[in-house]
């Protein structure tokens, strides 16, 4: 559409719909009337791509989370229409800023579901077949606010702005059966719009609905929840990602989730490969890859398995040689916690009959094992069943075409570690894939003062093609240029500041320094190492020893998990420290600490563009990957950060020299982990780390009477019946840690050199686009 059709569609969707125009509007009127306005420019092009894909192999992506954010600018700005709505909002009075009310999609919980929203887009800008399968959840994760320092959790209503870009297909629905209930699964399709409208390609989420629905005979006997009772036991199994799992009722209806939308998906795939070749089932493997994102969709396995059994009438044989040849698993941990098992007697009083196929893989598993010459105690570590448990992980890798990690360190951990049982037995199934981001939502929609730059000094098409950002090298030792990119750094530090403002009622100097650490709150991504950081400095300059240190603005974003005690203690700490550095007259001038409420896509957009300095600094060999630091590097922010991740690939595109590496590495670790006592070794001994420690106890601070710092005290000094001793190895590099930032902190000072730093990092993050890591899918796992 031009300008003018656009703005005739717009009006006229207000007009039908609200009985206004684009000038009298309000801001949810005017996101539904463009969105709709969008989506009739791109239908077309959705139905035509869907064509096409029908023609060859296809892959889809099976995730429980998928971490969109907000949909609305980004649709447009890869449909092409982004500047046409900015003039019609203009020259109707209306600022296009006022849809960032609208709210984020936020059907994730951070990296998992961030990944799977880049890779999305990157295939639909690259024309690559994949779709995407998952949960259409009522609510996201759940809003965040501070109250008195501690995470508040309400419900994050996100579909009160409506769902204007997306299309129920009751067409389309499927059933879906529990031991002891049934549901409707009733899909909803997003269009997934390629950068330039290259193709585009679906994203289907499935909601969860009652068979019967309201029954009318209980309530006119005056039993009205009774009546409602089959409709909200149905809905619960969509209304929240991830709830609560310390009771059985919580992992009775994780479970649930897990197969709802796995069951849903593959009874799709099942019958979209039943209208092109019928019955003959010898073309699936070759018509179809199925993608697991993580450990939740596997139960995908045995359930594919069960319909090719018992409902298209194959031996257990044929079917598993078909989904062993469908399927791939991604890794996406090495924490033994994080790698799924369910219980049998939970698993069996849900899904009895999927049970009974997990058995058959298990004895099929077992078989082969033997057939290579292993003996009972060596098939001991790979047993799908085992001790009353099923293990999820071990089903994924023995019943998949291939199994990859996520960056290049985690995947040889897999291999030499923590699938090394696999590895040996299966080593061409291994294979790494270093994660990405989408340059489109992370630099040209969210920098686009930063875009313009980069297109001014290489040319366009660097959005498609993010290995062209390495030509910005040349321009390093132009100090116009390094002044160009500081100015505009101010301008994002500027931006951010007035959100800040807006959103937290807090003031920020643009002029200080930017140290941003936001992501999830895992005791293992160590804000807790920061937060001590923060209180070293803060008691170095009560003694005077930092008189000229850079003013610096630490910035925290993260959510933790309702039931996580220990992550929300160390939100409440961050609190309690930002309100001593802050308010106290000896520190308020150099150092400032806030922890932004509400952390998601749209808060990343201001976030990622405005850092200075990038906090990756989770224990060595337990960040898989992190797309975080990606971001922060693609906007031009050092990486101050452990060697661990993908951390070790941007040191190696960038250069030591532009990046702050500290810490204990993998292999060392692995020599010190079976003794570590940190109480002997580090907090008897070492006076800095002892004072900073004890503020968890001594009365600095004031956890509301939880109990929540001591227990956090115990976890570092004397460990718990589940871990040992500080176990994430926190004293063992806080020393270092802290003297590695003031390191980055007094590098800050000559600006120019730093923003040298900066630039390079831009220049050398063309490796970590998305579009690299899912053409790699392409074609070295699916095949297409």
């Amino acid at each position: 559409m031009d300008k003018e059709q656009f703005l005739a569609k717009i009006n006229e969707n207000l007009l039908s719909e609200y009985r206004t125009d684009i000038s009298h509007a309000d801001v949810k009127q005017l996101h539904n009337a463009v969105s709709h306005a969008a989506m009739s420019d791109i239908i077309s092009l959705w139905n035509d791509t869907e064509k096409r894909r029908n023609e060859g192999r296809r892959a889809y992506y099976l995730s429980a989370e998928f971490l969109m954010g907000r949909a609305v600018y980004n649709n447009l700005y890869c449909a092409g229409l982004l500047d046409e709505a900015k003039e019609l909002f203009a020259e109707n009075g209306v600022d296009i800023a006022c849809l960032e009310e609208v709210e984020d999609a936020a059907l994730g919980n951070g990296g998992l579901g961030r990944l799977a929203a880049c890779f999305l887009d990157s295939a639909a800008s690259c024309d690559i077949a994949l779709d995407g399968y998952g949960i259409r959840y009522r609510y996201g994760l759940f809003k965040q606010s501070i109250g008195n320092g501690f995470q508040q959790e309400s419900a994050d209503s996100w579909l009160d702005w409506g769902d204007a870009w997306s299309v129920r297909c009751d067409s389309d629905a499927v059933i879906v059966e529990f031991a002891d209930q049934t549901v409707k699964a009733v899909p909803y399709d997003t269009p997934i719009i390629g950068f330039n409208r290259k193709a585009v390609n679906t994203l289907r989420l499935w909601q969860a609905e009652s068979v019967s629905g309201f029954d009318f005979g209980r309530f006119d006997s005056q039993d009205y929840m009774g009546a409602s009772e089959n409709k909200v036991l149905a809905e619960a199994i969509s209304d929240v990602l991830y709830p609560n799992d310390n009771t059985e009722k919580g992992r009775r209806l994780r479970l649930k989730q897990q197969y709802f939308f796995v069951s849903a998906s593959v009874q799709d795939i099942v019958r979209r490969y039943k209208a092109k070749y019928g019955d003959d089932f010898s073309h699936f493997a070759q018509c179809y890859a199925l993608q697991l994102n993580d450990t939740h969709p596997t139960v995908a396995i045995p359930e594919l398995i069960r319909i090719f059994m018992f409902k298209e009438g194959m031996s257990f044989n044929e079917a598993f040689d078909i989904v062993s040849k469908t399927c791939n698993y991604t890794n996406h941990t090495v924490m033994s916690e994080a790698l799924e098992k369910w219980d049998v007697n939970l698993f069996k009083s849900v899904i009895p009959t999927v049970y009974e196929i997990v058995l058959l893989i298990n004895n099929h598993l077992k078989k082969y094992l033997a057939g290579i010459g292993q003996t009972e105690e060596q098939m001991a570590d790979k047993l799908i069943v085992k001790d009353g448990r099923i293990h999820m992980a071990w089903m994924a890798i023995y019943a998949s075409a291939h199994t990859n990690g996520v960056a290049a360190l985690h995947t040889d951990i897999l291999k030499n570690d923590a699938l090394k049982q696999w590895y040996d037995i299966f080593p061409e199934r291994f294979q790494n894939k270093t994660n990405g981001i989408t340059p489109r939502r992370w630099l040209g929609l969210c920098n686009p003062e930063l875009s313009a730059l980069i297109t001014s000094k290489i040319g366009a098409g660097w959005e498609t093609d993010l290995d062209r950002l390495s030509d910005l090298r040349k321009f390093v030792d132009e100090p116009a240029t390094i002044n160009q990119f500081l100015e505009i750094k101010k301008q994002k530090k500027q931006q951010l500041c007035d959100y800040i403002k807006k959103h937290e009622g807090i003031e920020i100097n643009p002029e200080w320094a930017f140290d941003i650490q936001c992501k999830r709150l895992h005791e293992y991504k160590r804000q807790l190492l920061n937060a001590f950081s923060i209180m070293d400095l803060y008691f170095q300059i009560k003694e005077n020893k930092l008189p000229d240190l850079q003013p610096t603005v630490f910035i925290f974003g993260a959510k933790a998990a309702p039931a996580y005690r220990r992550a929300k203690g160390i939100i409440k700490y961050i609190n309690e420290i930002a309100k001593l550095v802050n308010n106290d007259p000896d520190t308020k001038d150099k150092l400032k600490v806030i922890f932004v409420q509400n952390y998601n896509v749209s808060y990343g957009e201001k976030l990622f563009p405005a850092a200075d300095i990038s906090e990756q600094i989770s224990t060595a060999g337990l960040e898989a990957s992190g797309t975080g630091n990606m971001k922060f590097m693609l906007n031009g922010a050092v990486t101050l950060g452990t060697y661990d991740g993908a951390n070790v690939e941007i040191v190696q595109e960038a250069g030591w020299e532009n990046e702050y590496i500290f810490g204990a590495r993998v292999e060392e670790l692995a020599i010190v982990r079976p003794t570590y006592n940190p109480r002997e070794k580090i907090y008897n001994r070492n006076d800095r780390v002892k004072r900073v420690v004890n503020t968890l106890v001594d009365g600095t601070f004031n956890d509301g009477d939880t109990g929540m710092f001591g227990e956090l005290f115990n976890s570092l000094i004397n460990g718990c019946s589940w871990h040992r001793p500080d176990n994430y190895f926190l004293l063992t590099d806080l020393e270092g840690y802290i003297d590695t930032k003031l390191r980055c902190l007094y590098d800050y000072k000559d600006r120019h050199t730093f923003g040298k730093k900066c630039w390079m990092n831009i220049a050398a993050s063309g490796k970590f686009s998305s579009d690299r890591t899912v053409r790699q899918y392409a074609e070295e796992l699916w095949m297409l």
